[in-house]
Protein backbone atom coordinates (compact mmCIF):
# COMPACT_ATOMS: atom_id res chain seq x y z
CA UNK A 1 0.00 0.00 0.00
CA UNK A 2 1.54 3.70 -1.26
CA UNK A 3 1.39 6.78 0.62
CA UNK A 4 -1.52 8.10 -1.24
CA UNK A 5 -3.62 5.01 -0.60
CA UNK A 6 -2.74 4.61 3.13
CA UNK A 7 -3.75 8.28 3.52
CA UNK A 8 -7.55 7.20 1.73
CA UNK A 9 -7.90 4.39 3.88
CA UNK A 10 -7.59 6.38 6.94
CA UNK A 11 -9.33 9.01 6.18
CA UNK A 12 -12.26 6.78 4.76
CA UNK A 13 -11.83 4.32 8.24
CA UNK A 14 -11.43 7.09 10.80
CA UNK A 15 -13.63 10.20 9.33
CA UNK A 16 -16.84 11.36 8.17
CA UNK A 17 -16.99 13.21 5.02
CA UNK A 18 -19.48 16.19 4.60
CA UNK A 19 -21.99 15.83 1.72
CA UNK A 20 -21.34 12.61 0.70
CA UNK A 21 -22.19 8.94 0.53
CA UNK A 22 -19.68 7.10 2.68
CA UNK A 23 -18.48 4.26 0.37
CA UNK A 24 -17.05 4.50 -2.72
CA UNK A 25 -14.96 7.42 -2.20
CA UNK A 26 -11.95 8.70 -4.16
CA UNK A 27 -10.66 12.42 -2.94
CA UNK A 28 -8.05 14.06 -4.18
CA UNK A 29 -5.33 13.41 -1.06
CA UNK A 30 -3.64 16.87 -1.04
CA UNK A 31 0.00 16.76 0.11
CA UNK A 32 0.98 20.41 -0.09
CA UNK A 33 -0.71 23.74 -1.56
CA UNK A 34 1.11 26.83 -2.91
CA UNK A 35 -0.83 29.97 -4.58
CA UNK A 36 -3.63 28.69 -6.91
CA UNK A 37 -2.33 25.13 -7.04
CA UNK A 38 -2.96 21.97 -5.04
CA UNK A 39 -0.23 18.85 -5.15
CA UNK A 40 -1.29 15.23 -4.66
CA UNK A 41 0.66 12.33 -3.01
CA UNK A 42 1.22 11.09 -6.98
CA UNK A 43 2.60 14.55 -7.63
CA UNK A 44 -0.65 16.00 -10.15
CA UNK A 45 -1.13 19.25 -9.95
CA UNK A 46 -4.68 20.64 -9.82
CA UNK A 47 -5.76 24.69 -10.20
CA UNK A 48 -8.00 25.81 -7.85
CA UNK A 49 -10.91 27.54 -9.29
CA UNK A 50 -13.27 27.91 -6.45
CA UNK A 51 -10.81 28.47 -3.69
CA UNK A 52 -11.89 25.26 -1.93
CA UNK A 53 -14.81 25.90 -0.70
CA UNK A 54 -14.62 30.15 -2.14
CA UNK A 55 -12.66 30.78 1.18
CA UNK A 56 -8.81 30.59 0.19
CA UNK A 57 -8.98 33.93 -1.25
CA UNK A 58 -5.62 35.05 -0.47
CA UNK A 59 -4.57 31.72 -2.22
CA UNK A 60 -3.08 28.84 -0.53
CA UNK A 61 0.36 29.22 1.66
CA UNK A 62 0.96 33.03 1.53
CA UNK A 63 4.05 33.72 4.01
CA UNK A 64 2.22 36.50 5.37
CA UNK A 65 -0.60 34.87 7.00
CA UNK A 66 1.73 32.16 8.00
CA UNK A 67 4.40 34.19 9.61
CA UNK A 68 1.39 36.04 11.66
CA UNK A 69 0.10 32.37 13.12
CA UNK A 70 3.37 31.41 14.38
CA UNK A 71 4.10 34.86 15.78
CA UNK A 72 1.26 34.75 17.83
CA UNK A 73 1.44 31.15 18.56
CA UNK A 74 4.50 31.83 20.53
CA UNK A 75 2.20 34.91 22.45
CA UNK A 76 -0.56 33.66 22.88
CA UNK A 77 -2.56 30.87 21.83
CA UNK A 78 -5.97 31.10 23.79
CA UNK A 79 -7.69 32.88 26.53
CA UNK A 80 -11.73 33.12 27.26
CA UNK A 81 -13.11 35.18 25.75
CA UNK A 82 -14.13 37.18 28.87
CA UNK A 83 -10.38 38.48 28.55
CA UNK A 84 -8.62 40.98 26.18
CA UNK A 85 -6.33 40.92 23.56
CA UNK A 86 -4.75 43.25 21.35
CA UNK A 87 -4.91 40.83 18.56
CA UNK A 88 -9.11 41.09 19.18
CA UNK A 89 -9.27 44.83 19.51
CA UNK A 90 -7.12 45.14 16.83
CA UNK A 91 -9.15 43.06 14.25
CA UNK A 92 -12.79 44.50 15.51
CA UNK A 93 -11.43 47.91 15.51
CA UNK A 94 -9.77 46.87 11.72
CA UNK A 95 -13.05 45.32 10.36
CA UNK A 96 -15.27 48.32 11.55
CA UNK A 97 -13.15 50.61 9.17
CA UNK A 98 -13.55 48.60 6.61
CA UNK A 99 -17.30 46.97 6.74
CA UNK A 100 -19.80 50.02 5.47
CA UNK A 101 -21.65 52.71 7.22
CA UNK A 102 -21.99 52.45 10.95
CA UNK A 103 -21.27 48.74 11.77
CA UNK A 104 -18.96 49.01 14.65
CA UNK A 105 -18.90 45.64 16.81
CA UNK A 106 -18.04 42.51 16.12
CA UNK A 107 -18.67 39.00 18.38
CA UNK A 108 -16.31 36.36 16.86
CA UNK A 109 -17.49 33.06 16.00
CA UNK A 110 -15.66 30.11 14.21
CA UNK A 111 -17.61 29.97 11.28
CA UNK A 112 -20.25 31.38 8.87
CA UNK A 113 -22.95 29.15 10.02
CA UNK A 114 -22.65 30.36 13.81
CA UNK A 115 -22.53 33.96 12.72
CA UNK A 116 -25.79 33.54 11.18
CA UNK A 117 -27.07 31.27 13.83
CA UNK A 118 -26.00 35.13 16.80
CA UNK A 119 -27.49 37.39 14.05
CA UNK A 120 -30.56 35.39 13.75
CA UNK A 121 -30.87 35.16 17.60
CA UNK A 122 -29.88 38.78 18.08
CA UNK A 123 -32.26 40.11 15.75
CA UNK A 124 -35.03 37.77 17.51
CA UNK A 125 -33.85 39.35 21.49
CA UNK A 126 -33.72 43.33 19.58
CA UNK A 127 -36.81 43.05 18.19
CA UNK A 128 -38.90 40.80 20.16
CA UNK A 129 -40.23 39.51 16.81
CA UNK A 130 -39.57 35.94 15.88
CA UNK A 131 -39.71 35.36 11.80
CA UNK A 132 -36.64 35.80 9.42
CA UNK A 133 -37.41 36.25 5.64
CA UNK A 134 -34.55 34.57 3.07
CA UNK A 135 -34.24 33.78 -0.52
CA UNK A 136 -35.49 30.26 -1.42
CA UNK A 137 -32.61 30.15 -3.89
CA UNK A 138 -29.44 30.50 -1.17
CA UNK A 139 -27.45 29.00 1.47
CA UNK A 140 -26.41 30.15 4.63
CA UNK A 141 -24.73 27.23 6.60
CA UNK A 142 -25.09 23.80 8.15
CA UNK A 143 -26.20 24.20 11.48
CA UNK A 144 -30.10 24.12 12.17
CA UNK A 145 -30.81 27.60 12.46
CA UNK A 146 -28.61 28.32 9.29
CA UNK A 147 -29.68 25.22 7.68
CA UNK A 148 -33.45 26.43 8.15
CA UNK A 149 -32.89 30.40 6.55
CA UNK A 150 -31.13 28.97 3.41
CA UNK A 151 -33.08 27.46 0.60
CA UNK A 152 -30.40 24.63 -0.54
CA UNK A 153 -32.15 21.25 -1.07
CA UNK A 154 -30.04 19.55 1.29
CA UNK A 155 -31.58 20.80 4.38
CA UNK A 156 -34.76 18.58 2.61
CA UNK A 157 -34.39 15.60 5.08
CA UNK A 158 -34.55 18.04 8.39
CA UNK A 159 -36.99 20.19 6.93
CA UNK A 160 -39.33 18.37 9.94
CA UNK A 161 -37.34 19.45 12.80
CA UNK A 162 -35.81 22.77 11.20
CA UNK A 163 -35.75 26.11 13.26
CA UNK A 164 -39.48 27.49 13.11
CA UNK A 165 -40.73 30.67 11.77
CA UNK A 166 -38.27 31.03 8.60
CA UNK A 167 -40.50 32.76 5.49
CA UNK A 168 -38.40 32.07 1.88
CA UNK A 169 -39.79 34.17 -0.79
CA UNK A 170 -38.13 34.43 -5.00
CA UNK A 171 -34.86 35.76 -5.88
CA UNK A 172 -34.68 38.28 -8.89
CA UNK A 173 -33.54 35.90 -10.97
CA UNK A 174 -33.79 37.44 -14.49
CA UNK A 175 -32.25 33.95 -16.29
CA UNK A 176 -35.34 32.68 -14.98
CA UNK A 177 -37.49 35.37 -13.54
CA UNK A 178 -41.05 33.66 -11.55
CA UNK A 179 -43.07 36.43 -12.95
CA UNK A 180 -41.45 36.37 -16.55
CA UNK A 181 -39.74 39.55 -16.27
CA UNK A 182 -38.07 40.54 -19.51
CA UNK A 183 -35.13 42.59 -17.73
CA UNK A 184 -33.09 42.17 -14.81
CA UNK A 185 -34.89 45.38 -13.73
CA UNK A 186 -38.29 44.48 -14.02
CA UNK A 187 -37.32 41.29 -12.18
CA UNK A 188 -35.52 43.35 -9.83
CA UNK A 189 -38.90 45.61 -9.05
CA UNK A 190 -41.38 42.38 -9.25
CA UNK A 191 -38.64 40.51 -6.57
CA UNK A 192 -39.19 43.70 -4.32
CA UNK A 193 -42.68 43.87 -4.66
CA UNK A 194 -43.25 40.13 -3.73
CA UNK A 195 -40.82 40.18 -0.93
CA UNK A 196 -43.62 43.45 0.30
CA UNK A 197 -46.48 41.96 -0.36
CA UNK A 198 -45.33 38.40 1.70
CA UNK A 199 -44.49 40.65 4.70
CA UNK A 200 -47.72 41.99 4.91
CA UNK A 201 -49.65 38.67 4.14
CA UNK A 202 -46.83 37.90 7.15
CA UNK A 203 -47.88 40.55 9.48
CA UNK A 204 -44.75 43.25 9.45
CA UNK A 205 -45.21 42.78 13.15
CA UNK A 206 -43.90 39.43 13.63
CA UNK A 207 -41.03 39.74 10.58
CA UNK A 208 -37.74 40.43 12.92
CA UNK A 209 -35.38 40.30 9.93
CA UNK A 210 -34.89 39.87 6.42
CA UNK A 211 -31.24 37.95 5.76
CA UNK A 212 -30.00 37.64 1.96
CA UNK A 213 -26.52 37.15 0.80
CA UNK A 214 -24.76 40.19 0.08
CA UNK A 215 -23.78 38.53 -3.38
CA UNK A 216 -25.72 35.25 -4.61
CA UNK A 217 -22.89 32.33 -4.09
CA UNK A 218 -23.51 28.49 -4.41
CA UNK A 219 -27.13 29.13 -5.70
CA UNK A 220 -25.89 30.20 -8.85
CA UNK A 221 -24.38 33.19 -8.64
CA UNK A 222 -27.69 34.96 -8.83
CA UNK A 223 -27.13 38.85 -9.96
CA UNK A 224 -29.31 41.34 -8.19
CA UNK A 225 -30.51 44.28 -9.97
CA UNK A 226 -28.39 47.85 -9.55
CA UNK A 227 -31.52 49.24 -7.01
CA UNK A 228 -32.31 45.73 -5.48
CA UNK A 229 -30.87 46.01 -2.10
CA UNK A 230 -32.19 49.85 -1.97
CA UNK A 231 -35.63 48.47 -2.30
CA UNK A 232 -35.35 45.75 0.17
CA UNK A 233 -33.28 48.17 2.53
CA UNK A 234 -36.29 50.52 2.26
CA UNK A 235 -39.18 48.04 2.93
CA UNK A 236 -37.01 46.96 5.73
CA UNK A 237 -37.07 50.52 7.37
CA UNK A 238 -40.86 50.91 6.64
CA UNK A 239 -41.87 48.00 8.84
CA UNK A 240 -39.03 47.96 11.72
CA UNK A 241 -37.14 45.00 10.52
CA UNK A 242 -33.39 44.73 10.88
CA UNK A 243 -31.37 43.60 7.19
CA UNK A 244 -29.12 40.71 8.14
CA UNK A 245 -26.46 41.17 5.21
CA UNK A 246 -24.79 36.71 4.14
CA UNK A 247 -20.76 37.81 3.47
CA UNK A 248 -19.87 35.13 4.55
CA UNK A 249 -18.97 33.68 0.62
CA UNK A 250 -18.68 37.20 -1.22
CA UNK A 251 -17.12 39.40 1.60
CA UNK A 252 -13.11 40.49 1.48
CA UNK A 253 -12.89 41.25 -1.84
CA UNK A 254 -14.42 38.71 -3.85
CA UNK A 255 -16.63 40.93 -6.01
CA UNK A 256 -14.10 43.17 -6.48
CA UNK A 257 -15.15 45.25 -3.64
CA UNK A 258 -14.61 44.50 0.09
CA UNK A 259 -18.45 43.23 0.81
CA UNK A 260 -20.67 42.05 -1.82
CA UNK A 261 -23.51 44.90 -0.44
CA UNK A 262 -20.55 47.57 -0.97
CA UNK A 263 -21.92 47.24 -5.17
CA UNK A 264 -25.54 48.70 -4.09
CA UNK A 265 -25.05 51.18 -1.45
CA UNK A 266 -26.82 49.91 1.52
CA UNK A 267 -25.58 49.48 5.02
CA UNK A 268 -27.10 46.55 6.73
CA UNK A 269 -27.96 46.40 10.02
CA UNK A 270 -25.51 42.85 11.12
CA UNK A 271 -23.23 41.76 9.06
CA UNK A 272 -21.89 38.13 8.88
CA UNK A 273 -18.24 37.08 7.75
CA UNK A 274 -15.95 34.28 7.61
CA UNK A 275 -14.48 32.53 5.01
CA UNK A 276 -12.31 35.12 3.30
CA UNK A 277 -11.83 36.77 6.66
CA UNK A 278 -8.91 34.16 7.33
CA UNK A 279 -8.88 32.65 3.94
CA UNK A 280 -9.33 29.14 5.44
CA UNK A 281 -5.82 29.81 7.56
CA UNK A 282 -7.12 29.22 10.80
CA UNK A 283 -11.41 29.13 11.96
CA UNK A 284 -12.87 32.42 12.66
CA UNK A 285 -16.27 33.88 11.79
CA UNK A 286 -17.77 36.94 12.78
CA UNK A 287 -21.24 39.20 13.16
CA UNK A 288 -20.51 42.64 12.69
CA UNK A 289 -23.55 44.70 14.52
CA UNK A 290 -24.10 48.77 14.28
CA UNK A 291 -23.24 50.35 17.91
CA UNK A 292 -27.21 51.30 18.56
CA UNK A 293 -28.73 47.96 18.41
CA UNK A 294 -25.88 47.09 20.78
CA UNK A 295 -26.89 49.77 23.41
CA UNK A 296 -29.54 47.71 25.31
CA UNK A 297 -27.01 45.69 26.56
CA UNK A 298 -25.21 47.67 28.33
CA UNK A 299 -27.11 47.41 31.30
CA UNK A 300 -28.13 43.63 30.53
CA UNK A 301 -25.98 40.89 29.52
CA UNK A 302 -25.71 39.65 26.33
CA UNK A 303 -26.95 36.09 26.15
CA UNK A 304 -24.39 35.26 22.90
CA UNK A 305 -20.92 33.19 23.12
CA UNK A 306 -18.65 30.55 22.32
CA UNK A 307 -15.93 28.70 23.89
CA UNK A 308 -13.29 29.97 21.06
CA UNK A 309 -14.97 33.01 20.65
CA UNK A 310 -12.28 35.80 19.07
CA UNK A 311 -9.40 32.96 19.08
CA UNK A 312 -5.83 34.80 18.81
CA UNK A 313 -4.50 32.71 16.10
CA UNK A 314 -7.53 33.00 14.21
CA UNK A 315 -7.44 36.84 14.76
CA UNK A 316 -3.77 37.32 13.54
CA UNK A 317 -4.52 34.91 10.71
CA UNK A 318 -7.71 37.64 9.89
CA UNK A 319 -5.38 40.76 10.55
CA UNK A 320 -2.66 39.11 8.15
CA UNK A 321 -4.83 38.53 5.42
CA UNK A 322 -6.43 41.87 5.75
CA UNK A 323 -3.30 43.42 5.23
CA UNK A 324 -2.52 41.31 2.10
CA UNK A 325 -5.83 42.23 0.52
CA UNK A 326 -4.52 46.04 0.65
CA UNK A 327 -0.90 45.86 0.17
CA UNK A 328 -1.09 43.20 -2.59
CA UNK A 329 -4.41 45.50 -4.49
CA UNK A 330 -6.07 41.52 -4.70
CA UNK A 331 -9.50 43.59 -4.54
CA UNK A 332 -8.50 45.56 -7.39
CA UNK A 333 -7.25 42.09 -9.17
CA UNK A 334 -10.36 40.45 -8.47
CA UNK A 335 -12.34 43.23 -10.15
CA UNK A 336 -9.99 43.23 -13.70
CA UNK A 337 -10.20 39.36 -13.45
CA UNK A 338 -13.56 39.30 -13.07
CA UNK A 339 -13.89 41.28 -16.07
CA UNK A 340 -11.52 39.39 -17.71
CA UNK A 341 -13.22 36.12 -17.30
CA UNK A 342 -16.72 37.61 -18.78
CA UNK A 343 -14.75 38.24 -21.73
CA UNK A 344 -13.19 34.96 -22.22
CA UNK A 345 -16.89 33.24 -21.00
CA UNK A 346 -18.55 35.19 -24.20
CA UNK A 347 -16.03 34.01 -26.45
CA UNK A 348 -16.73 30.42 -25.27
CA UNK A 349 -20.86 30.94 -25.74
CA UNK A 350 -20.08 31.44 -29.48
CA UNK A 351 -18.86 27.94 -29.76
CA UNK A 352 -20.80 25.82 -27.26
CA UNK A 353 -24.76 25.82 -27.31
CA UNK A 354 -25.35 24.58 -24.06
CA UNK A 355 -23.79 27.61 -22.42
CA UNK A 356 -26.98 29.79 -21.44
CA UNK A 357 -25.83 32.14 -19.37
CA UNK A 358 -22.98 33.56 -17.22
CA UNK A 359 -23.38 35.32 -13.66
CA UNK A 360 -19.93 36.85 -11.71
CA UNK A 361 -19.30 39.65 -9.54
CA UNK A 362 -15.88 39.89 -9.75
CA UNK A 363 -14.56 36.68 -9.05
CA UNK A 364 -17.46 35.36 -7.32
CA UNK A 365 -19.25 33.64 -10.97
CA UNK A 366 -20.93 30.47 -12.31
CA UNK A 367 -21.72 29.41 -16.00
CA UNK A 368 -25.07 28.00 -16.26
CA UNK A 369 -25.47 24.84 -18.82
CA UNK A 370 -28.55 24.41 -20.88
CA UNK A 371 -30.25 21.85 -22.86
CA UNK A 372 -31.65 24.35 -25.10
CA UNK A 373 -30.90 28.20 -25.47
CA UNK A 374 -34.81 28.60 -26.25
CA UNK A 375 -36.55 27.02 -23.53
CA UNK A 376 -33.60 27.63 -21.46
CA UNK A 377 -34.45 23.72 -20.45
CA UNK A 378 -31.45 22.99 -17.92
CA UNK A 379 -28.54 20.68 -18.22
CA UNK A 380 -29.24 19.31 -14.60
CA UNK A 381 -32.55 19.91 -13.05
CA UNK A 382 -32.59 21.85 -9.61
CA UNK A 383 -32.61 18.94 -6.54
CA UNK A 384 -32.07 16.29 -9.32
CA UNK A 385 -32.33 12.53 -9.16
CA UNK A 386 -28.97 10.39 -9.55
CA UNK A 387 -30.38 9.42 -12.87
CA UNK A 388 -30.51 13.01 -13.99
CA UNK A 389 -26.82 13.84 -12.57
CA UNK A 390 -25.24 12.15 -15.33
CA UNK A 391 -24.16 15.24 -16.90
CA UNK A 392 -22.76 16.88 -14.00
CA UNK A 393 -21.15 14.02 -13.30
CA UNK A 394 -19.22 13.25 -15.97
CA UNK A 395 -18.34 17.02 -15.92
CA UNK A 396 -16.66 17.09 -12.85
CA UNK A 397 -14.74 13.68 -13.49
CA UNK A 398 -13.35 15.38 -16.74
CA UNK A 399 -12.18 18.40 -14.71
CA UNK A 400 -10.53 16.74 -12.09
CA UNK A 401 -8.95 14.47 -15.08
CA UNK A 402 -7.26 17.41 -16.51
CA UNK A 403 -5.81 18.80 -13.12
CA UNK A 404 -8.80 21.51 -12.32
CA UNK A 405 -10.75 21.73 -9.37
CA UNK A 406 -14.53 23.47 -8.62
CA UNK A 407 -18.02 23.75 -7.78
CA UNK A 408 -20.48 21.31 -10.50
CA UNK A 409 -23.74 21.85 -9.02
CA UNK A 410 -26.72 20.95 -11.37
CA UNK A 411 -26.53 23.14 -14.17
CA UNK A 412 -23.39 25.24 -13.28
CA UNK A 413 -19.68 25.46 -13.06
CA UNK A 414 -18.33 28.02 -10.26
CA UNK A 415 -15.47 30.05 -11.45
CA UNK A 416 -13.99 31.61 -7.98
CA UNK A 417 -10.55 31.30 -7.84
CA UNK A 418 -8.03 32.92 -5.62
CA UNK A 419 -8.01 36.44 -5.68
CA UNK A 420 -4.47 36.45 -6.48
CA UNK A 421 -5.13 34.62 -10.07
CA UNK A 422 -3.82 36.36 -13.26
CA UNK A 423 -4.74 36.51 -17.05
CA UNK A 424 -2.49 33.18 -17.50
CA UNK A 425 -3.96 30.83 -14.90
CA UNK A 426 -7.30 32.09 -15.70
CA UNK A 427 -6.50 31.11 -19.15
CA UNK A 428 -5.17 27.20 -17.87
CA UNK A 429 -8.27 26.93 -15.91
CA UNK A 430 -10.78 28.12 -18.90
CA UNK A 431 -8.72 25.70 -21.30
CA UNK A 432 -9.47 22.90 -19.15
CA UNK A 433 -13.45 23.73 -18.41
CA UNK A 434 -13.94 24.27 -21.91
CA UNK A 435 -13.06 20.84 -22.17
CA UNK A 436 -15.93 19.85 -19.62
CA UNK A 437 -18.53 22.03 -21.83
CA UNK A 438 -17.69 19.82 -24.72
CA UNK A 439 -19.33 17.08 -22.49
CA UNK A 440 -22.38 19.53 -22.15
CA UNK A 441 -22.91 19.88 -25.52
CA UNK A 442 -23.51 16.17 -26.32
CA UNK A 443 -26.69 16.51 -24.32
CA UNK A 444 -27.89 19.83 -26.22
CA UNK A 445 -31.15 19.93 -28.78
CA UNK A 446 -32.95 21.76 -30.94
Amino acid sequence: MNDRQQIVKNNQDYTLYSWSKQAGLNPITVKTAKGVYLYDYDGKKYIDFSSQLMNANVGHGHPKVIEAIKKQAEQLTFVTCAMATDVRGELGKKLAEITPGDLKKTLFTLSGSDSIENAIKLARLYTGRHKIISHYRSYHGATYGAFSVGGDPRKFQFDNQGVPNIVHVENPYSYRCPWNSKTIEESGVRAAENLERIIQFENPGSVAAILFEGESGTSGCIKYPPFYWKRVKEIADRYGILLIDDEVMSGFGRTGKWFGIDHHGVTPDIMCVAKGLTSGYAPLGGMIVKEGILERFNDIPLPLGLTYSAHSLGCAAALACIEVYEEEKLIENAALMGKYIEEKVQKLAEKHPSIGDFRNTGLLGAIELVKNRETKEPLTPWNASAKDMEPTNRMAAKLRELGLFTFVRWSWIFIAPPLIINKSQIDEGLDIIEKAIDIADEYYHN
